[in-house]
């Protein structure tokens, strides 16, 4: 990207009230302004290095720089022109909610139906907007038809929301949750894919299967596990609550028909703002979680599963800002730079003999999260320690098959914060913990 590009962008990032009230006085002006945000050009590698650029994205976010938040996984915040957005479109709605937000915005619902389909590179009769990526994801779990006896599929590092759902199942159906474990970390997929085939029974009827672990961060091997299913007729449901925005893919690269994701994490859109994809051929004999308004209860209309009553339109519709935002930084860019910023503390830590590391660097296995282990001190300890004496906020992971601190940067990121963590990591590594 050129230093006129960068100005473009910058600008572009750091006057969203003057675009608001363009937007409200102009939309003609306001969508010439919002096409200034252009994605840099060249090697996403060499774009991942260009501090000058990254420090642009930087400023289009209020971050609290007097902490350093590596917790961007559970939730991460939006950039300034998202927040301006749905600010706007809150305001707008105040006015006369039953007019503005009903008649007005929720119509523009389906823009952005169309432009997150077209991101995916799916139909958008295929996408639902929903609220994060466990309502979409029970949506399919309970939606799905199953008598007792019946068995479900899912690993040991499955989200803890998802394995709840399946075992009130257990209670209210009579169904049966079978778990496995797989490696740690996870870099042989033929491996997985046998472990996964191992584990089916004549009874089995459904998968459960991550994207993306939460926990590690470890990238799975989707299409073969669903390429395999298919042979027995079995459905793969994908949790994708961490990958949407988070690295370069589209539907095509899971095979998938059924993929639910939340977009208050990598997309940096609106808190309580998520997505669900159902193959269109899947989607009539698929339950909605909540009564659609429809005389046909297996209507094939992807709304149905929007049908939850009132609800706070603005969110949705500032998905659209969060997504020209993206756009601008580019996804493979963006992969590059969350990459980087991994490689940049785990590499150096793991000089250390002392550091064990719970994901996989090797390409395609992991992404901007990673969970990291100091052999010989409790994880929960140092997580404290981080956040008393350093201010640095990470998540103590402590599962039954493995333990360490959940490290998970964005883009808004700093060096300067990346080796600051790994400054406070070397320190405790060296003197241990206050107590």
């Amino acid at each position: 990207m050129g230093n006129l590009d960068r100005r473009e962008f910058l600008g572009s990032l750091a006057k969203p009230a003057a675009l608001a009230t363009v937007a409200i006085s102009n939309p003609t002006l306001m969508a010439k302004a919002i096409t200034k945000i252009k994605t840099a050009v060249g090697n996403p590698k060499d774009v991942a290095r260009d501090e000058s650029y990254w420090r642009e994205i930087q400023q289009g976010y209020t971050a609290d720089r007097g902490l350093i938040n590596l917790n961007n996984g559970g939730v991460s915040p939006s950039p300034t022109v998202v927040m301006n957005a749905l600010k706007r479109h809150l305001d707008f709605s105040n006015t006369s909610p039953a007019y503005s937000m009903w008649r007005i915005l929720e119509p523009q619902k389906e823009t952005v139906r169309r432009r997150m389909a077209r991101f995916f590179n799916c139909d958008p009769e295929e996408i639902a907007i929903t609220r994060n990526a466990s309502e979409g994801l029970q949506i399919c779990q309970n939606g799905i038809d199953l008598k007792a006896g019946d068995e479900v599929l899912t690993t040991t590092q499955d989200y803890g929301r998802m394995i709840a759902t399946f075992k009130q199942r257990e209670c209210r159906d009579g169904i049966v949750m079978k778990q496995f474990k797989i490696p740690i970390p996870a870099e042989n997929e033929n491996e997985i894919v046998r472990l996964f085939e191992k584990n089916i029974t004549p009874k089995t009827k459904m998968i459960l299967m991550c994207h993306m672990i939460n926990i590690t961060g470890q990238i799975l091997p989707v299409k073969k596990v669903v390429r395999m299913a298919k042979k027995y007729n079995i459905p793969v449901i994908v949790d994708g609550a961490h990958t949407f925005a988070h690295f370069d893919f589209n539907i095509d690269d899971l095979g998938c028909d059924y993929y639910a994701t939340s977009l208050h994490k990598w997309l940096s859109a609106p808190f309580g703002t998520g997505m669900l994809y159902v193959r269109r051929n899947k989607i009539v004999d698929l339950w909605p979680m909540q009564a659609a308004w429809t005389s046909d209860c297996k209507k094939d209309d992807i709304r149905k599963f929007e049908e939850i009553g009132t609800h706070p339109c603005p969110n949705k519709i500032a998905i659209g800002d969060a997504l020209t935002f993206q756009q601008g930084i580019g996804s493979k860019n963006k992969e590059a730079r969350l990459i980087y910023l991994r490689d940049r503390w785990a590499k150096r830590l793991l000089k250390n003999d002392r550091i064990r590391l719970h994901t996989s660097l090797k390409p395609g296995k992991s992404c901007a999260i990673a969970t990291v282990e100091i052999k010989g001190i409790d994880t929960s300890a140092v997580a404290k320690e981080l956040w008393d004496k350093y201010r640095i906020f990470v998540v103590a992971i402590n599962h039954d098959e493995f333990t360490g601190c959940r490290v998970t940067p964005h883009v808004y990121t700093t060096i300067e914060e990346i080796d600051r963590f790994s400054d406070a990591m070397e320190n405790i590594i060296k003197n241990g913990v206050s107590s």
